[in-house]
């Protein structure tokens, strides 16, 4: 039989010997084995990460530094300040009746192509210049009564002239007046067979109204069209109008600044006030305002605009640009304050448009708050 080893003071303990008294130690053997399908290989535990951004229970957000610098998180400090009474109207472009015009035939007839060829969507053009011609059209029966009306004047013609010619030589026994009767007769028999001739085969040229750009065409060449039909349509870019419309009379005439906006508010430009109607229209008032040259982004006549109006009235609210407004899971409208290192606060505001690019919040805020004013968006997605 095999004793066990004995320990010995100052001998070296083999490694038999460590393990055993290791596995004693610990209450467990030198080896352990998993059971079936628990064996994991070489992965490494799961460890939970407690840094990482996440909605609390209180519907607050956890958002570590680190997380805030890669999502651009920007804030501001609120300010109580007394701010313009705004109201937001619905507008649209409209051309400047001194900077555009329209196009039109007087009589019906064919379209042929100008000196230049017809003009192009977007074409340049000059006062004055000729955009097409058109070659009047006539039925049958028309042109069968202008061919008579031109046999009976050549006849009147032939006949007026032989007496003219009998009245010169007879000239010195008959009187004077006579003579200048016949030869004023004569002229305007040629006159009148001159213009009927004349009426079948005449062009009517169409010019341009005003210098600008075509912003509308509507023809090509051998075109039948009618009198009074819009052909083309010239505006001058620089020189457009903006028509809004007012529910009260006394928003209407209480404008102090203004600014449109096409893209929601991130892309806004100042309207000047030129006048308010004194009529009615749809049981709206129209109110016209005037591009400024140098701060109006492309626009075409008739597109939509979202009018911000500011009145002379003051009101007390927080500033703080249109990007921070973002909505929760009930569809209101919510800002984040930044209330600690880490933490995010919803807060639900009631605002009202300041300008294309901002709003004031009347409810909601406080001053000292600090409000989240870029990369809102992404706060309110984590969950």
């Amino acid at each position: 039989m095999k004793k066990s080893p004995r320990l010995v003071p100052g001998r070296p303990i083999s490694a038999p010997i460590a393990l055993f008294i290791l596995a004693l130690a610990t209450g467990t053997s030198g080896t352990v084995l998993a059971d079936a399908g628990h064996d994991h290989g070489n992965e490494p535990p799961i460890v939970a990460n407690p840094n990482t951004p996440k909605r609390l229970p209180d519907g607050s957000v956890f958002l570590p530094k680190l997380s805030q610098r890669q999502l651009g998180v920007r804030t501001v400090l609120a300010e109580q300040q007394s701010l313009p009474q705004t109201w937001q109207w619905v507008g649209r472009v409209v051309m400047d009746p001194n900077a555009g015009g329209k196009v039109q035939p007087t009589i019906d007839g064919r379209i042929e192509a100008g000196p230049r060829g017809l003009p192009v969507l977007g074409q340049p053009v000059r006062k004055g210049e000729v955009l097409a011609l058109v070659r009047p059209s006539a039925s049958p029966v028309e042109r069968a009564e202008q061919n008579a009306q031109a046999a009976e004047l050549r006849a009147d013609l032939e006949i007026a002239k032989k007496q003219l010619t009998r009245l010169q030589e007879l000239e010195g026994s008959v009187p004077r007046k006579e003579i200048e009767a016949a030869q004023a007769e004569v002229k305007s028999l040629g006159e009148r067979l001159a213009a009927i001739g004349g009426s079948l085969s005449t062009l009517e040229a169409l010019v341009a109204p005003v210098s600008g750009v075509v912003a509308t065409s509507n023809i090509v060449v051998g075109q039948v069209v009618e009198a009074r039909e819009v052909l083309f349509e010239i505006v001058d870019p620089s020189r457009l109008q903006v028509e809004a419309v007012a529910h009260d009379a006394a928003q209407a005439n209480d404008v102090a600044q203004a600014a449109a906006s096409v893209d929601g508010g991130r892309n806004s430009f100042p309207l000047a006030w030129v006048g308010a109607g004194r009529a009615l229209r749809e049981q709206s008032l129209p109110v016209l305002f005037r591009t400024v040259a140098g701060k109006t982004p492309p626009l075409s006549v008739g597109q939509p605009l979202q009018v911000i109006v500011q009145t002379r009235e003051q009101v007390m609210g927080i500033p703080v640009p249109g990007a921070a407004l973002v909505k929760n899971p009930a569809n209101q409208e919510i800002v984040w304050v930044h209330t600690s290192a880490e933490r995010f606060v919803p807060r639900t505001v009631r605002y009202r448009p300041l300008d294309g690019a901002t709003v004031t919040v009347t409810d909601g805020l406080a001053a000292g708050d600090r409000v989240v004013v870029q990369g809102a968006p992404l706060v309110n997605q984590v969950r």
